[in-house]
């Protein structure tokens, strides 16, 4: 018996859920073809914050740079990293 009520609620919900997305998908497509109001104002997009300097203008320069290099170079700079920090870590043991 609760498996047949178990099944009955599950139909439900599943029926409310794909009306729920058909009627969403409708009025998305109507609102889509809606034209955009007009507006006495011409509204520029706003930039984030991150991409103006101090004085409020667009950053017009790349923000992030990245090279490329071989395995083999950054298995060095890792391992200089790693020595330095574990020759800095064995000084305080000794002490």
């Amino acid at each position: 018996m609760l498996h047949l009520l178990y099944m009955l609620a599950f139909t439900v919900l599943a029926v409310l859920a794909v009306s729920n997305m058909l009627r969403n998908l409708v009025r998305l497509g109507t609102q889509m073809n809606k034209p955009l109001p007009n507006t006495s104002q011409a509204q520029r997009p706003v930039p984030h914050p991150e991409l103006l300097d101090e004085s409020g203008d667009v950053i017009n320069e790349p923000l992030l740079v990245m090279r490329s290099i071989n395995i083999k170079d950054a298995r060095d700079q890792l391992d200089a990293l790693y020595d330095a920090s574990s020759s800095h870590d064995d000084v305080h043991e000794e002490s």
